[in-house]
């Protein structure tokens, strides 16, 4: 069996082994591939059997010019960058590695938040530049400081992070609204379910969980955001289409929205030109909640057992079924 992976780097800059796919074929990996050269992207996948992507677009094009291709492995949680049709019309399955970064990106939501909340970062600098030692009192801080307890964060998408995120913010002593378009036991044990206009006029803090689809692309937006209370936090580590940057930014100006922290952007690399690099009070993070070494090597093993479980007949965490 011939194997590709067209964009390894990230997954993998050199501090895990594909030693678990060599183990199961002929295995190429090349650490980027240009997601805009289509025609690089055909030549690479060629004639292997199998091939894996991150971020490389894998087209109804390339499905059709690759005459032995039988498995597409994913190696994020979401496949927006296959084509699930074309690859179901010719038969080939497409797994995605579900559930690896839930520990991850709940971390990395409530870190953007509590830096919000305290802009640690901010005031470390202070006080290496000298301000504490110059300072008249024996404290200072540049910006309000923000107590989460007893606060509401409302969590739209309460899937496996929406829920993990549920769990801390509940430990910090905040009250957990969630938007779902379904409702689980589990989440109930966290989370008072409501409809998103509830959650939007109630919550101190909005936080972004779910999927990037048609009906959530711009979910955030001119209009849901003049529903939020005043002064509300907003994070996103979920997709950055969810959000109509130039919308938050006019937010974060005007003040309606405190502050955000985003992990996403919708075109990544962000761009010189997003909005969201000028507004005020926004943390940026280089979509980095999903990255931390523990959370990449459960990625490698699940898109390693995706392939092994397809050769041997039972296919699991396929998204095209």
């Amino acid at each position: 069996m011939k194997i590709i992976v067209l964009d390894g780097y990230t997954a993998n800059p050199g501090d895990l082994s594909w030693t678990g796919l060599e183990a199961l074929g002929e295995l190429t990996v090349y650490d980027r591939t240009d997601p805009s050269n289509k025609q690089l992207i055909i030549e690479r996948v060629g004639d292997v059997d199998a091939v894996y992507t991150n971020k490389t677009p894998v087209s109804r094009e390339v499905i059709e010019s690759a005459p032995n291709l039988k498995f597409i492995g994913v190696l994020a949680t979401g496949y927006d960058v296959v084509d699930t049709v074309a690859a179901k019309e010719k038969g080939i399955p497409v797994s995605n590695v579900p559930e690896y970064s839930t520990a991850a990106v709940s971390q990395l939501t409530i870190a953007l938040l509590l830096e919000i909340c305290h802009h640690a970062g901010h005031h470390d600098r202070a006080v290496h530049e000298g301000r504490w030692e110059n300072a008249i009192d024996y404290c200072f801080w540049d910006y309000p400081l923000i107590e989460l307890a007893e606060k509401t964060i409302g969590i739209i998408g309460f899937g496996k992070i929406g829920q993990a995120t549920g769990r801390i913010a509940k430990a910090l002593g905040m009250k957990v609204l969630a938007h779902n378009r379904s409702v689980s036991d589990s989440g109930l044990e966290i989370a008072e379910y409501v409809s998103l206009a509830d959650l939007l006029e109630k919550s101190d803090v909005i936080s972004l969980h779910c999927p990037l689809f048609p009906e959530t692309k711009g979910i955030i937006n001119k209009d849901s955001i003049a529903k939020m209370k005043n002064g509300v936090i907003l994070l996103n580590t979920s997709r950055g289409g969810l959000i109509v940057e130039q919308d938050l930014a006019d937010a974060l100006n005007s003040g309606k929205i405190y502050a955000a922290g985003v992990d996403v952007v919708s075109a990544e690399p962000i761009r010189s030109d997003n909005p969201l690099l000028k507004a005020k009070n926004c943390i940026i993070t280089p979509h980095i909640a999903w990255a931390p070494k523990e959370s990449r090597r459960r990625l490698m093993e699940t898109a390693i057992e995706n392939l092994s479980r397809f050769i041997q007949g039972d296919p699991i965490n396929v998204v095209n079924q």
